[in-house]
């Protein structure tokens, strides 16, 4: 694991494990807090980012998935807070779409993930992209940990890998769900998505090395 670590490690021991979450709360706040509290912040502010791109939907025609901003969100959450928090993000975004309309198309409760009927577990059809989500949040949070989002490529190719996860967990659980065969399941859960999914991952992969270039801009006039 250690070997595995170093190769993908693109950073120096002392900057290993920062990302550009460390750098979202103002100092003079910062100073002001613990650093656990300071961690909750972010944690609570990725749970809301996260809830508020999901009711960006678009419905796709024949597919009970929809066009949404959660992926776009989802990967800048983990990469912006690195693994632990980026999953304590999503995980906290699940659990509020158990009692408040933050899923996508305003829905909310447990069984949008799946639920127990007559005695045996339903999947729920859009449930493996939500739970898609908390691995690849933590996926590209390690990532960024090692530096993956200091340039365009490493931020891309990370984006990437997050995205191609909750491809992996989605639509398994889409076929679970509505008995579709592998070619369907692909045109409707994953062929609508790949242009807004090439344009997000685009997006994401640029605001990292313009956001670490801010950073290092403000720490070279202090």
């Amino acid at each position: 694991m250690s070997t595995t670590t170093s190769r993908l490690n693109r950073l120096p021991a002392a900057e290993r494990g920062i990302t550009i979450g460390d750098f979202l709360v103002p100092i003079r706040i910062g100073e002001r807090i613990s650093t656990r509290a300071r961690h909750l912040a972010l944690i609570v502010a990725g749970a809301l980012f996260i809830a508020l791109s999901a009711n960006i939907s678009l419905p796709v025609p024949g597919s009970p998935v929809p066009i949404t901003g959660q992926t776009f969100s989802v990967l800048l959450v983990g990469g912006a807070l690195g693994a632990r928090r980026g999953i304590a993000a999503t995980l906290l975004y699940l659990i509020l779409g158990l009692f408040l309309p933050v899923y996508a198309e305003h829905k909310q409760g447990i069984e949008i993930i799946g639920a127990v009927r007559d005695g045996r577990f339903v999947f729920g059809a859009t449930g493996g992209y939500l739970i898609g989500f908390v691995l690849a949040a933590g996926l590209v949070g390690r990532l960024a940990e090692l530096g993956w989002d200091r340039r365009f490529g490493g931020a891309l190719a990370a984006m990437a890998l997050g995205n191609l996860v909750i491809y992996l967990i989605g639509v398994p659980w889409l076929m679970i769900s509505t008995g579709m065969d592998l070619t369907t399941a692909f045109s409707l859960g994953v062929q609508p998505f790949l242009v807004g999914d090439a344009i997000k991952l685009l997006l994401a992969a640029g605001l990292f090395p313009f956001a670490w270039w801010v950073v290092g801009r403000g720490t070279e006039e202090r």
